[in-house]
């Protein structure tokens, strides 16, 4: 166990579950710990104190939560073990009473981590520090780089949305999000750090400026006018929030790449509704449809739950029908799961786990075709790719403009930078593309 003797030469392991914005946040927490004298480990070391960023969008995400509490517990015996984020925020007093685990904080509290730590060396004394959530006001910014060339950015937190299967809101508080001025600032940081593409993060982000007199599309244009950087993409944003006067601009933009992220989580009107979400299958396919005219190209991501409460079979299969007719890139397909104190426990019409499983591999299918059919249109012709660092020996990879994923054979000094690429081909599943540069 650490003590004051060893105040200013200490080691943290870092352990994030879950969304890109955790993993912003938990770089954040890393960078806060480094000013205090606390580094990452390196292999094989040991470390003095343990982090856990957790996530609890899901039953699953819950148990794999626990077993890495208990896990690094085991390992790291003498270890100061620190858990924070959704699950923490949702069930603190049984995280608090894992044998071991020494600090419990919340998901407004992750930027006070390092004070907490502080004050366990000089007490030794363990602590739960949450707040309520319909407390929950202050803004925490984030931003992180972690292993990849991509740095995302959170912009936003909390949602005001309430869907019937999401406690999301009960974890993260309500809607809030930073001044344009602050964010712009971040993005100047990165651009100084030589960071090449940003990644625009958040619970709700198309709430962005929520009660205040910006919104969202002040914000990009602003981000747009960021001298360094070369590329932006816009993470999941709400189909009802997605105006036709971001997308335009996204069309036009020097910087905003043509890619796309949004949550349909059910292609039955019937269920949209009984999920509360803020839009129906006709807003969400003039959503689409405008992107398709302004923007042929683009990569189309789309959020899918399957298996939600009240998806009797004729509505999955209106469902299905529903997301084969759209002219999308790729589904991510989640299988739902039941939520303690959502208001979906309260509709009648439950679906079976085994047919959850049916269901969740047809739309995997369905989703695994879209790729395959989206990334044959691009065989043939060149793109526009920035490459990532690599390891030794290994193909180089990294995604073009519209978002396809593309290996070329290692070339190193190339790392971090937009250089043409050829697209040759496509692996069977569309996953992943073999490019050769351009001579």
């Amino acid at each position: 166990m650490i003590d004051n003797s060893t105040f200013g030469n200490r080691t943290a392991l870092f352990h994030t579950l879950g969304c890109k914005l955790n993993f912003a946040e938990t770089s954040t927490v890393a960078r806060l710990f480094a000013e205090k004298g606390i580094r990452r480990i390196h292999t094989g070391e040991t470390p003095d104190i343990c982090v856990v960023n957790t996530c609890s969008v899901t039953e699953l995400a819950d148990k794999k939560c626990r077993q890495a509490i208990r896990g690094l517990i085991k390992k790291y015996p003498d270890a100061v073990i620190i858990v924070t984020g959704c699950y923490a925020q949702l069930k603190s007093e049984e995280i608090a009473a894992i044998p071991g685990v020494h600090i419990v904080a919340g998901t407004d509290r992750k930027l006070q981590l390092g004070q907490y730590l502080d004050d366990w060396i000089a007490n030794h004394s363990p602590r739960t520090l949450i707040t309520p959530t319909k407390d929950i006001r202050s803004f925490s910014p984030s931003c992180s780089r972690g292993d990849r060339t991509r740095y995302f950015l959170k912009v936003q937190d909390g949602c005001d949305y309430y869907c019937t299967y999401c406690t999301i809101p009960m974890a993260r508080g309500r809607s809030r999000s930073g001044s344009i001025n602050d964010i712009v600032s971040q993005a100047r940081q990165v651009a100084d750090e030589g960071g090449k593409e940003i990644v625009i993060t958040g619970v709700n982000i198309g709430d962005f400026g929520k009660g205040r007199d910006d919104n969202f599309f002040d914000l990009i244009r602003q981000l747009d006018e960021v001298e360094g950087i070369e590329r932006y993409r816009i993470s999941s944003i709400e189909p009802n929030l997605l105006t036709d006067d971001i997308i335009e601009w996204v069309a036009r933009s020097r910087h905003f790449m043509p890619h796309f992220h949004i949550p349909l989580q059910s292609g039955n009107d019937d269920v949209l509704r009984l999920m509360h979400r803020h839009y129906d299958t006709a807003l969400f396919r003039s959503k689409i449809e405008k992107i398709r005219t302004e923007i042929p190209h683009a990569f189309i991501g789309v959020d899918l739950i399957v298996g939600a409460r009240g998806e009797t079979p004729e509505r999955f299969e209106s469902s299905r029908d529903f997301i084969r007719s759209l002219d999308i890139s790729r589904l991510h397909v989640f299988t739902y799961s039941e939520r303690p104190g959502t208001k979906a426990l309260d509709i009648e019409y439950t679906v079976g786990q085994a047919e959850k499983h049916r269901r969740t591999r047809i739309m995997l299918a369905l989703s695994e075709q879209k790729l395959s059919d989206f990334s044959n249109r691009f065989i043939g012709t060149t793109r526009q790719v920035l490459l990532e660092h690599t390891q030794r020996g290994k193909m180089m990879s990294g995604f073009t403009d519209n978002y396809l994923k593309v290996s070329i054979p290692s070339t190193p000094h190339l790392a971090n930078t937009v250089i043409p690429v050829k697209l040759v081909r496509p692996s069977r599943d569309g996953e992943e593309i073999t490019g050769e540069l351009e001579p």
